[in-house]
């Protein structure tokens, strides 16, 4: 039990009581004012300030009795008795009203927040029945603080829903952002087995026509057939689970690697100092692989020219034992956003499709760069 109270006292709450400890003890040192009670009262408000936060409420029970009669010195002013209390009395009352409606508002808090309540009505009481030729005091010190702290308590529930409530649409147009990058892929996709079902059907077609004419059949003909067969059958693996409405709207032709060029002069045009470096001893690669390489650094690139604005970029397209190795890396200035963009996400989907990574972020000597590696199949290579 003491070890969990422990671990909950936060470094704050050692500055507060240590902090009205010190005072209290400075000011009975100067003041001097009588009583044998005072340093047993002081440790103790000390320890209840240290687990105020914890016990919000059992540091209120003191000053249900502060106002009586042992707890202060008596005094005369123009003939009239009054209360003459120590200072760090009233600061004592006034941390744990605060804290009081602070750590336990009446609404939101259930049946602390109504004793909590309960508590400043009798502590104002109490104040008012021992002073009432002075019912501010009994309104400042208790009821003030108690006040702020609800408001602030309040406010706080306020703000942490309206952050509850941005994270969650954060998180909502995140996933929305994924299944759309998904259903664009899957559409892409979905062109690339088109294309080589429909290959097969006219090759398929010129067989038939062959054998009909009792023509010889080409073997690498067949050949050409079995292989785009199998192409569209791994395809098909790959986005059977991400196959959305894959109905065709009119998409260009696939591109590729191949046109790598092309898209480096688009950027040129727009201002961004490109370099090409290509490694390795290029590969077959297959089309829906080709593709994603292609669009991953066709985004890469045109985020520079988003964020980066006109900077000088290099472009690695790397062939390895491990596959296929992308990097576009600028030296700008001004920094890109690095998580939230939706164009980073479908990146990421597009490497991770095909059992890739991708990972992207500032540069330490200052820039951006996007590295990506995707695998490719031991039986193309």
């Amino acid at each position: 039990m003491i070890r969990e109270v422990t671990r909950q006292i936060r470094p704050m709450d050692w500055v507060v009581s240590g902090s009205f400890v010190a005072f209290a003890l400075a000011e009975e040192y100067l003041i001097r004012m009588p009583g044998w009670w005072w340093p047993y009262v002081v440790a103790l408000f000390g320890v209840l300030f240290l687990v105020r936060r914890i016990f919000p409420l059992l540091t209120m029970l003191p000053h249900l009795i502060g106002p009586l009669p042992v707890f202060y010195e008596p005094a005369t002013i123009a003939g009239e008795a009054t209360i003459n209390f120590r200072l760090w009395q009233l600061v004592a009352e006034m941390i744990a009203s605060y804290t009081v409606g602070r750590c336990v508002p009446p609404v939101g808090s259930g049946r602390r927040g109504v004793i909590g309540v309960v508590l400043m009505v009798v502590t104002f009481a109490v104040y008012f029945v021992s002073d009432p030729g002075d019912p501010m005091a009994a309104l400042f010190f208790p009821l003030a603080p108690y006040a702020l702290g609800v408001v602030l308590a309040v406010q706080a529930r306020r703000t942490a829903d309206a952050a509850s409530a941005l994270a969650a649409v954060r998180e909502q147009l995140a996933r929305e952002a994924v299944m759309e990058e998904r259903v664009r892929i899957a559409r892409e996709l979905h062109d690339m087995v088109a294309h080589s079902v429909t290959v097969m059907v006219i090759q398929a077609g010129v067989v038939r026509r062959r054998l009909d004419a009792g023509l010889p059949v080409d073997r690498e003909l067949l050949h050409t057939i079995e292989s785009s067969g199998r192409d569209a059958v791994g395809e098909l693996r790959r986005t059977l689970g991400l196959l959305r409405g894959e109905g065709s709207d009119g998409a260009q032709p696939p591109v590729g690697l191949d046109r790598l060029d092309e898209l480096v002069a688009q950027v040129r045009e727009a201002g961004l100092t490109v370099t090409v470096r290509r490694e390795g001893e290029p590969v077959t690669i297959p089309p829906a692989i080709d593709l994603s390489a292609y669009r991953i650094v066709q985004e890469a690139l045109t985020n520079v020219l988003r964020h980066a604005g006109q900077v000088r970029v290099a472009v690695t397209v790397g062939y390895c034992p491990g596959g296929l190795r992308l990097a576009v890396v600028n030296d700008g200035r001004r920094a890109e956003r690095g998580e939230g963009g939706h164009g980073l996400i479908g990146m990421r989907e597009r490497a991770a499709l095909f059992g890739g990574e991708l990972a992207a972020g500032p540069r330490e000597e200052g820039g951006f760069a996007v590295t990506c590696r995707l695998p490719i199949p031991v039986a193309v290579r």
